[in-house]
C-alpha cells in the first residue's frame, strides 16, 4: 500500500493569512525505511502550514503536496530551494515558483532538521515493532508537535516542556 494514500498533508494551522509557501523536503529514517518528510512554512511567522511524509521524491508527489496546500490555504508564490520537481509541479499548477534566499533557505533548513531530528527520536523511544508498519502513530506524533510547535510560535507560548522550539526562532 502507498504511504502517499494512509497519510494525505494535513491541515496543522489555519492562518487568516499566508503570505507564501516555502516548501522542502528530507529524507527521514523511521525504523529500519527510509521516507520523505515534505514541510511547508509561511515566511513570515514561520508557521508549519503543512507536512507530508513519502515512499518517494518525484514531481507527481510535490504536485500532490502543493495541490494540498493550495487547496486549504489558496493559491500563492512558492519558494524551495530549486529541485527541478517543484518547479515543474508549480508549472502544472499554475503557481509562481522562485528559488528562495538564503534568509528563507536557512529559516527552511533549521525547521527542517529541528522537525528530522524529533522524529527521528520519537521512532527512537517509540519504534514499531510490527512488520511492514503504517506509521499511523509517527503521522499523528507529527501533527501533535507540530500544533505545539505553532503554539509556541503564533502565541510566544513558553511552556515549560516546548522551551527548546524557542531556541530555533533565536
Amino acid at each position: 500500500m502507498e504511504l502517499d494514500t494512509r497519510f494525505g498533508s494535513c491541515q496543522i494551522y489555519k492562518r487568516k493569512r499566508v503570505t507564501a509557501f516555502i516548501i522542502d523536503e528530507t529524507i527521514i529514517q523511521i525504523g529500519s525505511q527510509h521516507f520523505w518528510l515534505w514541510i511547508c512554512i509561511e515566511p513570515i511567522n514561520s508557521s508549519v502550514l503543512g507536512i507530508y511524509i513519502s515512499e518517494e521524491r518525484n514531481m507527481l508527489v510535490a504536485e500532490k503536496f502543493i495541490r494540498s496546500l493550495v487547496t486549504k490555504y489558496g493559491k500563492h508564490t512558492v519558494y524551495t530551494d530549486g529541485g527541478i520537481l517543484h518547479e515543474e509541479a508549480c508549472h502544472v499548477i499554475e503557481l509562481k515558483h522562485y528559488l528562495h534566499s538564503s534568509i528563507e533557505k536557512s529559516l527552511m533548513e533549521r525547521a527542517n532538521q529541528y522537525f528530522k531530528d524529533r522524529i527521528e527520536s520519537f521512532d527512537d523511544y517509540y519504534p514499531c515493532k510490527q512488520i511492514e508498519c503504517n506509521l499511523f502513530h509517527v503521522h499523528n506524533w507529527i501533527q501533535f508537535f507540530t500544533s505545539m510547535y505553532n503554539d509556541v510560535i503564533t502565541n510566544n507560548n513558553n511552556n515549560f516542556w516546548l522551551k527548546e522550539v524557542n531556541i530555533i526562532l533565536s
